[in-house]
């Protein structure tokens, strides 16, 4: 074990972050003693604690405590070219990070928040949570020309407020790419976020996070020997009769899933760490039966019915032993 990452594990239980968080600042800030670490991490621990401000019906928050021991401990710069909440992302804070997806609305949205946070927090501000209110800015997408009529801050405003009022915290589009998901009337949404929005904003500039919309195979562009990459994509459905609209404009289909086979291969091959996550199912098991794979837990919660709820296995490929 390295030097730094001794002082990590020895730091992380101090301060209650994570080992991963730790050693990330321990690497970027060559700390020259215990007592720099401390002042730095004492004076700066709100935004070293900012949480992720999408809400996924996923709920990729329970997944990171397994996802912990499987991570690398040592790499270069991190990808995660399938960004959605970017869970990953808020537990390793590396730098560099490099975070894309083809959603143009999610990528907008932390573009936004990393250099404009005062005024996207304003415009969230003034807002009623309604179902009226819900419905009138759900339907912005069904205005022609709608991009060009809105700035970017309120359409960043208007995916917030749908993913924190909406059932589940559901991004689905329909066959004209229209948001399509109902209003939920929760107890008390906090669709402002005021503090995590800022310490999010704080974090994503101090890690010179690059936000890109494209798609995951420009991963190649500059991955790198050593780099690690963290792919979480559209999962392959669980049955055949499985219908779920993406969450952007196209079917993420079981040949979309060969192609970013594909990908992981390529990165294999010029000795980038490499990890994805999906369901378990025979056909990604056989896709990458050459790697090494866990199984985890997480839960599903999309079904409106308690029934319908539950424990599903997701595998977890890699290409790496830490």
């Amino acid at each position: 074990m390295t030097d730094i990452a001794f002082k990590s594990f020895e730091f992380s239980s101090k301060f209650g972050l994570s080992f991963h968080i730790v050693k990330s600042w321990w690497e970027h800030m060559n700390f020259l003693d215990d007592s720099e670490a401390k002042i730095f991490f004492d004076t700066n621990k709100d935004f070293i604690n900012a949480k992720p401000f999408v809400k996924w019906v996923w709920w990729k928050r329970q997944l990171i405590k397994q996802f912990s021991n499987l991570l690398p401990t040592e790499y270069n710069d991190y990808f995660e070219p399938f960004l959605w909440w970017g869970a990953v992302f808020f537990n390793l804070q590396k730098r560099k990070s490099f975070l894309s997806d083809v959603n143009v609305e999610l990528i907008n949205l932390y573009q936004i928040i990393k250099s404009k946070p005062k005024e996207l927090i304003k415009f969230l501000e003034i807002q009623e949570i309604s179902k009226e209110r819900f419905e009138e800015i759900r339907a912005w997408d069904r205005l022609e020309w709608w991009l060009k009529n809105f700035s970017n801050i309120e359409r960043a405003g208007r995916f917030i407020y749908l993913n924190r009022t909406c059932f589940n915290g559901l991004y689905r589009v329909n066959s004209k790419w229209q948001f399509n998901v109902p209003f939920w009337k929760y107890s008390n949404p906090d669709i402002v976020q005021r503090e995590n929005i800022l310490n999010a904003s704080k974090l994503l500039n101090k890690t010179k996070a690059e936000i890109k919309l494209q798609s995951f195979e420009n991963v190649l562009d500059k991955a790198k020997i050593w780099d690690f990459v963290y792919f979480d994509p559209p999962y392959d459905v669980l049955t055949e009769s499985a219908n779920f609209t993406s969450y952007n404009e196209n079917w993420f289909d079981r040949d979309m899933q060969t192609k970013l086979r594909d990908v992981f291969v390529e990165l294999d091959k010029r000795w980038c760490k490499v990890m994805l996550s999906n369901h378990n199912t025979p056909f990604i098991r056989n896709l990458f039966e050459w790697y090494r794979f866990e199984i985890v837990k997480a839960r599903r919660n999309v079904n409106s019915k308690g029934s319908g709820r539950g424990e599903v296995d997701e595998i977890v490929v890699m290409n790496y032993r830490n």
